[in-house]
């Protein structure tokens, strides 16, 4: 059996990079595996390479890139994952900023020695675009609410709590208490969220130390966050409880909540605009039909310019939201961000400069991130009058409760009586 080292680090921390190397150095391992899995050591390798070369002085002239992301594509997918993932990058980088460490430093750490001794090198963690679909699939629809509000207020007016953390801090983040304490806060956060993104990944993680240690391997060094430690021992000692890896590695089971819950507010909708109409009450049916197309308009348009979309894509949200709110299939946000899109097209270059961008200014003006943002919020928008209708259409037109219930009465009977009454001369 192979000997295990785990370094359990934090990724901004310059303490963990030099608990890397030193154990590295200790240990002279055959084997390092490292919490990434192959799409991230892919983006991690391209940076060290980058950094080699302003390091040597090396200018070299960027590749030709000429294919623009795919707009239409991206709204095909769930590019409200895209948006979460990228919050959280930026929040990382972020952090690491603030301590003159670049996230997944520890990793590149890694990776340098195992190249430079010719240590074989695993990758033990799950593919990440997993992780974020189960995370997000299995996050309930408050805590979804809850984890973008967290974000953006990360990123639009709280930076000054991300500057207040130092080395010391960091640090603080690979010791036993504050791991518990910050585990422990997030599942209370969002249980659903925690069990994807930690407690599944500890399995996973589990799984792949659990085979190194079983290998012909001698000695094996381990580096991985150090809140994932704790469930990679327990698995250690008992892994018989491990999950099957075919039941981690699974996409979520993709349920259409959004399409049914759409389809009851329009149901609901369409059965109110019809008893009203029955009542008899005309001027009512004019003002509450007037009521749904502004407000539908104006939450879909406001919300398209506070994510600083183009006035003309605000205008295509404002014009369509009334309609698309009544067709569970369309959203005003797609045609908004294939709108904004022409006005202020995405280059190859986007999905780079979302990574790289050091302020919140800077990832607002990248296109491809507006456009998506733009899609978002209008769509949230447009749901926000869908709720906002039923609460406030009799506040707004001045009809209280029994004024209102009297009226869906009579129109209700009315509509009874009008679809029964063809067949009432056949008995």
């Amino acid at each position: 059996m192979a000997e295990i080292h785990i370094v359990g680090t934090a990724h901004v921390s310059q303490k963990s990079v030099n608990e890397v190397r030193e154990t590295i150095d200790l240990v002279n391992p055959d084997v390092i595996a490292i919490e990434l899995d192959q799409g991230r050591f892919a983006t991690l390798k391209k940076q060290m390479k980058e950094e080699e070369d302003a390091k040597a002085g090396i200018v070299r002239e960027e590749e030709e890139e000429t294919k623009a992301p795919e707009v239409k594509s991206i709204l095909s997918g769930n590019f409200m994952v895209m948006i979460v993932q990228w919050l959280l990058s930026y929040v990382q980088r972020k952090i690491g900023l603030n301590v003159g460490v670049e996230p997944g430093a520890d990793m590149k750490e890694a990776i340098r020695l195992a190249e430079e001794r010719g240590i074989r090198l695993m990758l033990i963690d799950r593919d990440i675009n997993i992780t974020l679909a189960r995370f997000w699939g299995g996050m309930k629809f408050f805590e979804k609410i809850k984890l973008i509000w967290v974000l953006l207020r990360s990123v639009s007016g709280k930076d000054d709590e991300t500057d207040e953390l130092d080395a010391v801090t960091v640090d603080s983040l690979t010791n036993q208490n504050m791991i518990d304490a910050a585990l422990e806060e997030f599942h209370e956060f969002s249980p659903s969220g925690a069990h994807a993104l930690i407690d599944e990944r500890d399995a996973y993680l589990a799984h792949g130390v659990v085979s190194l240690e079983r290998s012909s391997f001698e000695r094996a060094v381990v580096v991985c966050g150090a809140g994932h430690v704790p469930g990679i021992m327990r698995y250690r000692e008992h892994p018989e409880t491990l999950p099957p890896m075919k039941e981690l590695t699974a996409l979520p089971k993709k349920y259409p909540w959004g399409k049914i819950i759409s389809g009851i507010f329009i149901a609901a909708f369409a059965v109110l605009i019809l008893a009203i109409g029955f009542s008899g009450a005309t001027d009512l049916l004019i003002w509450a039909i007037l009521f749904w197309v502004v407000l539908n308009g104006v939450c879909a348009g406001l919300a398209t310019l506070l994510a600083r979309g183009h006035p003309l894509s605000a205008a295509v949200a404002a014009a369509l939201a009334w309609m698309t709110s009544l067709n569970p299939f369309l959203a005003c946000g797609w045609f908004a961000a294939i709108v904004e899109a022409k006005m202020r097209p995405p280059t190859a270059k986007d999905f780079k400069a979302i990574g790289n961008a050091e302020t919140v200014s800077e990832m607002f003006s990248v296109p491809l991130f507006r456009i998506l943002l733009v899609a978002a919020a209008a769509n949230l928008g447009s749901m926000a009058a869908t709720f906002g209708f039923f609460l406030l259409l009799g506040p707004v037109l001045g009809v209280d409760l029994e004024m209102m219930t009297n009226i869906l009465v009579t129109g209700f009977t009315n509509l009874w009586h009008f679809i029964i009454s063809p067949f009432t001369g056949l008995f």
